[in-house]
């Protein structure tokens, strides 16, 4: 039954976009919990659902690379700025991929989504997202720890590399 359930919780997704634990609840007729283990497990698997904090929160889907796709518009160049702004990039391991998902952050994060334009190291795949402050993107990093890499800019690397550097030092 359960198997059942996810995929009608997938189909849900894709049809109506994102939504809130409640209502999906209210229409898989289960508690919120059981859509938030639910959720929880997808993602472990591998599917692409991310969380969106805040009143207009809910889960979502995300689009997986796929190299017919066009890449979307205000993604950063190569000074690492983009039409809408600056923009930090970073690759992310599969994990880290997941956990900036799951958390819903760094906000605006964005996949690339053809592989021609993709930057793989291993297994890690290059994202983007717009970049408000420094403090604000070291925050966000900090939680998805060592399965992220700044690409740019410069400035996001040092400041996470020294946050990195006082938590080992606090801990060692």
């Amino acid at each position: 039954m359960r198997a059942g359930r996810l995929v009608q919780l997938l189909r849900l997704l894709q049809s109506r976009g994102q939504m809130t634990a409640g209502e999906l609840a209210a229409e898989l007729e289960v508690t919120s919990r059981t859509v938030l283990r639910d959720i929880e497990a997808l993602s472990g698997a591998g599917v692409p659902v991310y969380a969106r904090r805040g009143p207009r929160g809910g889960f979502a889907l995300l689009a997986d690379p796929v190299a017919d796709l066009p890449v979307a518009e205000g993604w950063a160049t190569e000074e690492g700025l983009s039409r809408s702004g600056p923009r930090a990039v970073v690759l992310l391991s599969p994990a880290g991929r997941r956990t900036a998902m799951l958390l819903g952050r760094p906000d605006g994060l964005r996949i690339r989504r053809s592989r021609g334009a993709v930057r793989e190291r291993g297994e890690q795949i290059e994202a983007s997202f717009p970049l408000r402050s420094i403090a604000a993107a070291v925050h966000d990093l900090v939680a998805i720890g060592a399965e992220v890499e700044v690409v740019r800019p410069p400035e996001l690397r040092a400041a996470l590399a020294d946050v990195g550097r006082a938590i080992a030092a606090r801990n060692h």
